[in-house]
């Protein structure tokens, strides 16, 4: 199973609206076949790995990070492959809360006569399918709020001069994190200032995530990467109910997707935001600010995971804080998260924190 949770991760990021599964067929102690969901969600881990297998599969396990899928869409349902293909166990990490399998995969299968194992390695399925299980059940995706800033929390200079205040080795950890990924998002502040690709480079990864901006009134350059790229690479613009109809006829013609949103005052709602995205299939999303958009998606309770990169350095009460506004009277009423992990990365450190779980 935890090979199977492994492979299942080679596809975040790329298959969104679809989860990331991996499955492996085991027959007589051996390992016949191994699969995981493919670039766009399809074709399904479970048949991959049947495919590998081939007659091989009649009698053996197959170990699934998922329950199989039981409705018919585009394919058929995983759990019929898998009956077709004489499998006499399934090992299964956690059962699927999309209303259309929540249990009926099993149901199915067990109904055919294999046995039905679920519930193994589940705590690590359930964070693997994070993303997933939130748009199914809340309509929105996973949120990682990735923060590089200085020793006393600034992003940027007065000036607003931040490249760079991490090392190479962080920066590089920061691609890698991109591409585990359906898309990366920004504000329209850090567009502006930045002129940022939100690519991922120099990993031999071939496919990009969503390039995602919040911009209430599309005032985004429309001569910057972003815009010179959105051709060749997605870029969504998510904006107010009313935006200028000059820049957005130019958005769309450069190739880009531009999604309302409600308005929460003066600033995109972050609610409607997530809720828009999670409509878009979205299932992952890496937040890499500015310090307006972090503040809202924290006061929203919208933050699943907080990524801090931390480096050596004072920047001083001038510089741009990694977080705005949050009006806090007390530390009661501050967003908490629970430490998971610390490590070196070069000259950095790394922090990750995941929700408050007791």
């Amino acid at each position: 199973m935890a090979l199977a949770l492994s492979l299942g991760r080679r596809g975040q990021g790329n298959c969104w609206p679809n989860p990331a599964v991996g499955c492996v067929i085991v027959r007589d102690g051996r390992i016949v076949g191994r699969g995981w969901t493919q670039p766009g969600g399809r074709p399904h881990a479970e048949p991959q790995a049947l495919a590998q297998a081939g007659e091989a599969a009649k009698g053996a396990t197959a170990y699934v990070s998922l329950e199989p899928c039981s409705h018919y869409g585009k394919t058929p349902p995983c759990a019929q492959v898998l009956i077709g293909a004489g499998v006499a166990r399934v090992v299964s990490a956690i059962e699927d809360s999309d209303p259309r399998v929540a249990g009926q995969g099993f149901d199915m299968l067990r109904a055919a006569g294999i046995e039905v194992t679920s519930g193994v390695l589940a705590e690590q399925a359930a964070q693997d399918h994070a993303g997933f299980f939130l748009k199914t059940e809340q309509g929105r995706p996973f949120v990682t709020l990735k923060l590089a800033s200085s020793f006393d929390g600034r992003i940027a200079t007065e000036t607003g001069h931040s490249q760079w205040i991490t090392g190479p080795m962080a920066r590089r950890a920061v691609h890698a994190m991109r591409a585990r990924h359906d898309a990366v998002m920004v504000g329209a502040g850090t567009a502006r200032a930045d002129d940022p690709s939100l690519t991922v480079r120099d990993l031999g990864v071939t496919h990009q995530p969503v390039r995602v901006v919040v911009s209430r009134h599309l005032d985004v350059p429309l001569m910057g990467h972003l815009a010179r790229t959105a051709t060749q690479m997605p870029v969504w613009l998510c904006h107010g109910p009313h935006p200028d109809a000059e820049r957005a006829r130019a958005w769309e013609g450069l190739g880009a997707r531009l999604i309302p949103c409600a308005l929460d005052g003066h600033h995109v709602e972050a609610a409607d935001l997530l809720q828009q995205l999670g409509q878009a299939g979205l299932t992952r999303v890496f937040c890499e600010g500015g310090s307006a958009l972090a503040a809202s998606l924290l006061a929203g309770d919208l933050v699943d995971e907080l990524v801090g990169f931390t480096a050596g350095l004072a920047i001083g009460a001038e510089g741009l804080p990694a977080i705005g506004v949050l009006g806090l009277d007390t530390l009661e009423g501050a967003p908490r998260f629970d430490l998971i992990e610390t490590q070196a990365i070069g000259g950095d450190i790394l922090h990750r924190w995941g929700r408050v779980t007791h």
